[in-house]
């Protein structure tokens, strides 16, 4: 069967199961999660790059507005002389130096916040990697455990035919 996420959705959610009728196997489920690293690795630099550019983008344009904002006070103090408009007029630049901060603490939060989605993807992406890793640990041991067996009973079987050979004689 094919995925059941859209194609331009799988990068997003490529820690999704394969199907929704049936929970997928933990193989199922690491061939899916190595394809969508595959996928993402290939695409990665240039996603990386878009993002940095629209980020850069969005400041650079905040920047220019608080500037915009200060200007248009800066031109505004001059033609105070009212000693309560001034008060005012400082109240706001204030305010404006406190949304910059904010504005900055907010970026700082939103890139983090990133940081810690994509922690929990991965962390996710890990536990069926280590859970696929234990079940193949598990198939190893069992065919490990079938192969002595089977070379104990060839030795059994291989002694038990010299026995056989030599009380014949």
């Amino acid at each position: 069967g094919g995925l059941s996420v859209p194609w331009g959705q799988q990068r997003m959610a490529w820690w999704l199961p394969l199907s929704t009728s049936c929970p997928p196997t933990p193989q199922a489920a690491f061939a899916h999660l190595a394809l969508a690293f595959r996928c993402d690795m290939f695409t990665l630099r240039q996603r990386v790059q878009v993002e940095k550019r629209a980020r850069d983008a969005a400041e650079e344009n905040i920047q220019e507005e608080l500037g915009q904002c200060r200007a248009a006070l800066e031109r505004l103090g001059p033609s105070c002389a009212d000693a309560g408009f001034k008060e005012a007029l400082e109240q706001l630049q204030h305010s404006l130096a406190v949304l910059a901060a904010a504005v900055e603490r907010a970026t700082s939060a939103a890139e983090k916040l990133g940081a810690v989605h994509q922690e929990a993807r991965m962390s996710r992406a890990a536990e069926v990697m280590v859970q696929h890793v234990e079940n193949l640990k598990r198939h190893r041991m069992r065919e490990h455990a079938e192969l002595e067996e089977m070379k104990r009973l060839i030795q059994q079987n291989s002694r038990n035919r010299q026995l056989a050979e030599t009380q014949g004689e």
